[in-house]
């Protein structure tokens, strides 16, 4: 009879080495992979309904021209809304958060108290744990200072705001240097587009790796996607 005791182990204790899942993508940045590429996949499709609209047989330089600066300016446009709505909700969020802990503090009902705390976890952590968790959980609230409550702008939220800013209109620079260097407009257009599918295609690769899915079927997946939203948003007059 074997003197192991076998009653503290987990089911992962018996996994081989080779059998052991791979570590999850690991992200320290202010802002998260999908935020970056959300924001990146936007300027990249609104870039791309100004330079899909250009006509091979008639466009000249200067309407071009014409055509860049406007991609150019509805970028920054974007970018801009894009920053201040993110610093407006990040505002409505904290206040939120500090509405829920006043809640979780001072209420006297803690069984409510802990559905709150709950609702704030991953679902499939909230499902496993149990009561007494949630409660030393909702008695630790209690030793949070008052300074976790600030609700205002922070020198992060700014850092965000400019970040999304940037990418959104960055996001513009490659598929307008075609046309800025090459003459010829149907080949500044193809190479453009072709700038377009492999930024798409990386946009989804690396979704996929954040995610943990196949990277070559969501960088196809993300592209035929990102040439589908551009001909819809041509087609109602975008």
């Amino acid at each position: 009879m074997s003197n192991t005791d076998n009653t503290h182990l987990l089911p992962n204790d018996h996994i081989n080495d080779d059998q052991l899942a791979p570590e999850p993508y690991k992200e320290k940045r202010v802002l998260n992979p999908v935020d970056r590429i959300s924001e990146i996949l936007f300027g990249l499709i609104m870039a791309l309904t100004f330079t899909c609209t250009i006509s091979v047989a008639e466009a000249d330089r200067a309407e071009v021209r014409d055509i860049l600066i406007g991609a150019i300016g509805c970028n920054i446009a974007w970018g801009l809304v894009d920053a201040v709505m993110f610093i407006l909700t990040g505002m409505a969020e904290k206040g939120r958060e500090k509405t829920i802990l006043n809640f979780v503090r001072k209420t006297k009902n803690p069984e409510k108290a802990r559905e709150f705390i709950a609702d704030a976890l991953p679902p499939i952590i909230a499902s496993v744990l149990k009561t007494d968790t949630l409660e030393d959980m909702r008695r630790s609230l209690f030793n949070v200072p008052e300074s976790a409550l600030n609700t205002r702008i922070t020198i992060k939220d700014v850092t965000v705001a400019v970040g999304i800013f940037f990418l959104v209109f960055l996001s513009t620079i490659p598929v307008a240097v075609p046309f800025t260097f090459i003459q010829d407009v149907q080949l500044a257009l193809r190479i453009s587009n072709l700038i377009a599918i492999v930024l798409m295609f990386t946009c989804g690769w690396l979704l996929a790796k954040y995610g943990g899915h196949n990277k070559f079927l969501m960088g196809f997946a993300m592209t035929i996607l990102g040439v589908i939203l551009v001909a819809l948003t041509i087609a109602l007059g975008g």
